[in-house]
């Protein structure tokens, strides 16, 4: 089975996990801060904090924020649904804003419409979470320009973009934004196994995510409000949790990063053959917002099923069946059970309910073969004809 996706491990990266594993430190030591500072360098952010999942990072960046529970967080359908669960834990209410068709990413003109109509009912967002989906950057200064009108905070969910760029700024960069957060999970374009990262250009609010990413606990004497009691002293000041990244992972990580430019590129030519061996066939290839580059974390085809004697289904089972390891990038949010009870339900996102029809991810990583590449291409060939 040739998978959508898959990690890429080298000897650097395995030596330098070996050499965490006979140190002193296998939890908080200096690789945590390595980490956070070639993720910080790399995009031209100025404060990064590590913790053990994007998932997490989502979380903790919504409460830096300040969200709770009479507040509102917006997000698109068409994501991994830790994009709208990070407002839910905050206790705050969620709701969607439909796809741009080409982008597949939040319609900045959808996002325009329902602003208008949500300041007339007093419901404006506190919180909008715009998804790089697929690596694609979003149309962040439209959203942005949009956000200083509006009043709400901005949160990039790069998980799909590390390595990406909007208008000449790196993606995590937070030209447009007040939070980045990043995936290192196993499939993403980097990795440290599991693991996330919040970039900021706000130093308040990095250090409201670095508290709450350990417990709510700090040693910094400024912070307390007693005078410390010796050197094993601590206060627990605010409500956190144990998110903490391990010496291990970030190790991983700061590895890995020295290849990301090497990941980034052997995905542009893979998309490339790609664009050219399947431009022939009945599929909606994947576009390019113009001034952009794509992190290119997955490659998304769209079945034109009006031109294919099959359904969407059958193409998708007899791809695994013939040994690709095709997936789908996402089923939209809002038709879940569980926000199903909020009172969403199909009908209420009409383009991402559409993109959901017709999608298929397809084989496409860093250490994929010319020849795994061919195969692929020849056996939806074959489905389609």
């Amino acid at each position: 089975m040739i998978p959508y996706g898959k990690q890429d491990i080298s000897k650097q990266d395995i030596d330098a996990v070996l050499q965490v594993l006979q140190s002193d430190f296998l939890t908080q030591g200096p690789q945590v801060p390595a980490f956070e500072k070639a993720v910080t360098e790399f995009t031209g952010s100025q404060f990064g904090c590590a913790v053990n999942s994007a998932t997490s990072a989502l979380h903790i960046a919504c409460l830096a924020l300040g969200l709770g529970e009479r507040d509102i967080i917006w997000t698109t359908p068409i994501t991994f649904v830790a994009s709208s669960n990070c407002g839910l834990y905050c206790g705050a209410g969620i709701d969607f804003v439909d796809i741009d068709p080409r982008t597949y990413n939040l319609c900045p003109d959808k996002l325009e419409q329902k602003l208008i109509q949500a300041e007339q009912a007093g419901k404006l967002p506190k919180v909008l979470v715009a998804v790089h989906l697929c690596g694609q950057p979003c149309d962040m200064k439209r959203i942005h320009e949009l956000s200083l009108q509006y009043g709400f905070k901005l949160i990039e969910d790069a998980s799909h973009a590390i390595g990406g760029s909007y208008q000449d700024s790196k993606i995590g960069s937070c030209t447009y934004s007040d939070i980045t957060i990043f995936s290192f999970h196993p499939v993403k374009i980097v990795t440290t196994a599991e693991g996330g990262m919040a970039v900021t250009n706000d130093k308040e609010l990095f250090d409201k995510m670095s508290l709450l990413r350990s417990h709510g606990i700090t040693r910094d004497e400024s912070m307390m409000q007693e005078e410390s009691h010796g050197g094993w002293y601590y206060e627990q000041i605010a409500l956190g949790y144990n998110y903490r990244m391990t010496e291990l992972q970030a190790a991983l990580g700061v590895s890995q990063m020295q290849r990301l430019g090497e990941f980034i590129s052997a995905r542009h030519k893979l998309a490339g053959r790609y664009n050219e061996q399947l431009k022939e066939l009945p599929l909606t290839l994947p576009f390019q917002l113009e001034n952009t580059y794509s992190g290119l974390h997955l490659y998304v085809i769209r079945l034109q099923l009006d031109l294919i004697n099959k359904t969407h289904k059958q193409v998708f089972e007899e791809l695994r069946e013939k040994g690709i390891g095709v997936n789908l990038h996402y089923i939209p949010v809002h038709t879940q059970p569980y926000y199903k009870e909020m009172g969403f339900d199909w009908g209420d996102f009409p383009e991402a309910e559409k993109y959901y029809q017709e999608a298929i991810s397809i084989p496409m990583f860093h250490g994929m073969t010319i020849e795994q590449q061919d195969e692929v291409v020849d056996v939806l060939r074959n489905v389609l004809r």
